[in-house]
């Protein structure tokens, strides 16, 4: 099979085409992205209207030229897919309308796919079959614990009660005077500095669940910097590395531990962790260091894979239309859509 799928979010515009079959791994003809990050860095985050826009003009040639990568034509496709949600509204919209429109000119089937089950599912883009585990999704808008028993199949154990942790990094990244987006950033400032030289705080992990909670470290940020520099609030730019690095501590100690107790409680022995943030080198490094003395298997997507990107959206649609899912074509498209349904 034949997938074409677009992935409009929230502030990259991407195309995917991917050939699969069931039980194979999927391969990825193309996957072209266009970058809103410049755009939106002078904001300090996301502009929905910029966002919409920039989808509008660049979401045809991205097809044309995602067509071209793959050598094929739009009459090869056998099925169309896009992000139905969660997103910003005006953004999901682009994305959605325009798979619609193409799915029914060509009279073929199309599927409105969850943006989080997109990253849930990109490590084994791979493989092309999802085995059981527990799933961490961690990037700017979602932090969220699963228990997978197979495509399909999830039950949530856990979530962010305020921020995400990706939202953490971009927010206490702008207070210590570093450009968004703010992960990328900290990770590279971090790296020159000691992570235990601010004692900030690790929220919730003696209460019992698998819940997280990342506004109380921002706010100890917050304080630490008005109490050494109480004039201004801005970071000493001695002490900036060792900020950088003892806050992105206290983020990957609170991941991992409940990660891996998670893991422990569904009796999970492969972790698979997706979203932007996983493409942080000293969160990938403590995972495999906690799997490995745990003897569990760590699952990772590629770094194309990480970030917003249509070849996971592709990936989880293939499999879904392998179990003869299609969506209607009236279908509309949810900005708050749940991956699983709370009961």
């Amino acid at each position: 099979m034949l997938l074409l799928a677009l992935e409009s979010s929230c502030d990259e515009t991407a195309v995917a085409i991917l050939s699969g079959r069931p039980g194979r791994a999927a391969r990825v003809l193309a996957s072209e992205i266009a970058s809103q990050i410049e755009l939106h860095r002078v904001y300090g985050g996301v502009v929905p209207e910029i966002a919409s826009r920039n989808h509008s003009l660049h979401l045809r040639p991205l097809v044309e030229q995602a067509l071209a990568r793959a050598g094929v034509t739009m009459r090869d496709i056998d099925a169309f897919a896009a992000t139905s949600g969660p997103g910003l509204a005006s953004s999901l919209l682009i994305g959605a309308t325009a798979a619609k429109a193409m799915a029914a000119a060509a009279g073929k089937p199309f599927l409105a796919i969850n943006h989080l089950e997109g990253h849930l599912l990109s490590p084994f883009v791979g493989s092309g079959i999802v085995p059981e585990h527990l799933a961490l999704i961690v990037s700017g808008g979602h932090t969220l614990l699963l228990d997978v028993a197979g495509a399909g199949h999830y039950r949530k154990l856990g979530g962010t009660r305020d921020d995400a942790a990706g939202e953490a990094f971009d927010k206490v990244a702008k207070m210590l005077g570093l450009p968004y987006p703010g992960g990328p950033e900290i990770e590279k400032v971090a790296r020159g500095g000691n992570p235990e030289a601010f004692a900030f705080p690790r929220s919730m992990m003696k209460e019992p669940g698998f819940d997280f909670s990342f506004s109380g470290l921002k706010t100890a940020v917050l304080y630490t910097l008005s109490e050494r520099n109480p004039e201004s609030g801005a970071p000493h730019p001695a002490e900036l590395p060792d900020l950088c690095a003892s806050f992105q501590e206290a983020v990957i100690e609170v991941l991992v531990t409940k990660t891996l107790r998670a893991a422990r409680h569904a009796g999970r022995k492969t972790i698979a962790l997706s979203g932007g943030v996983s493409l942080n080198g000293a969160l990938r490094a403590a995972f495999q260091g906690a799997c490995d003395k745990e003897g569990i298997a760590l699952a990772t997507a590629t770094p194309g894979l990480c970030t917003d990107n249509a070849a996971m959206i592709a990936f989880a649609a293939l499999l879904k239309a392998f179990d003869g899912h299609a969506s209607p074509l009236d279908a509309d498209i949810d900005p708050n859509l749940p991956l699983v349904a709370t009961s």
